[in-house]
């Protein structure tokens, strides 16, 4: 495991743990927003491509989440959240003064990273989506509908096509492996709503990354917010075969060769 520096910064609802896979000399920031139910943990071999291209990364585990403060998964306000992920963003830039920030939101992650776009776009530089929550994301509501939420886990074997990604998803301490929570669920409707009323990013560079057998959060629906959220500079990468987890996939090389690709298109030189 590559060297990994741990901060403790007071979020809106407690102590938000963030790691930092640090650079010696970063040319740009990049801001790893973690899914549902999981951790910036996660992420380590994204962190090793990204430092490897010059970046010092840093992944904050959400409220409810990894190692985190509050009650586990529980998430009232994604505001809230977002607010937390800018606090990263500021700990990043105090580091490392005039760096230009990437935010990589995965998931929920990505639906945050939406969210943040919309409301902090001006400090951004690049803003990459994978299997993003954005646009019809018909989940939420039909649980919403039952009058228990069942307990439903997410798959293992849902995340990739390589079983070595679930089985250590499975053992993982840190992943949440029960239902999901009401207010949640209702989070999630409303940001939903507030992304696809927020407006689109303008000129702000984005990379959308999904894979075509996503059960989890459907390519179809995703491809609604993304558009609606996308200004000018929308670079789309469909794989195929792929499940939810791009970064965790058999074909990641090729998905960390199109990011690549992408930022040393986006970031100023």
């Amino acid at each position: 495991m590559r060297h990994v520096r741990e901060h403790t910064l007071d979020g809106t609802h407690g102590p938000v743990a963030v790691r930092e896979w640090p650079h010696p000399a970063p040319r740009y920031l990049a801001l790893v927003v973690h899914g549902y139910g999981e951790h910036a943990g996660r992420y380590e071999e994204l962190a090793a491509v990204l430092t490897g291209h010059g970046a010092a990364v840093y992944g904050p585990d959400h409220v409810g989440h990894g190692r985190s403060g509050g009650e586990r998964v529980r998430i009232e306000d994604f505001e809230d959240v977002v607010t937390d992920v800018h606090a990263v963003a500021d700990l990043a830039r105090a580091a490392h003064p005039g760096a230009p920030l990437v935010l990589v939101g995965h998931s929920m992650g990505g639906l945050i990273a939406a969210r943040y776009a919309q409301r902090y776009g001006a400090e951004l530089s690049a803003l990459i989506l994978s299997g993003p929550v954005i646009g019809a994301w018909e989940l939420p509501g039909r649980l919403l509908a039952l009058p228990e939420i069942p307990d439903t886990p997410v798959s293992p074997a849902a995340l990739s096509r390589d079983p070595s990604v679930g089985a250590a998803y499975a053992a993982d301490p840190l992943v949440w492996h029960g239902p999901m929570k009401r207010p949640t669920l209702e989070a999630f409707v409303r940001t939903l709503r507030a992304v696809e009323q927020g407006g689109d990013i303008g000129p702000l560079p984005l990379l959308w990354l999904h894979g075509d057998d996503d059960r989890l959060v459907p390519l179809s629906g995703s491809r609604t917010g993304v558009e609606r959220l996308a200004g000018s500079r929308l670079t789309e990468r469909i794989f195929a075969g792929a499940r939810h987890e791009v970064f965790h996939e058999t074909d990641r090389k090729e998905v960390f060769a199109e990011l690549i690709r992408f930022l040393d298109r986006s970031l100023p030189r």
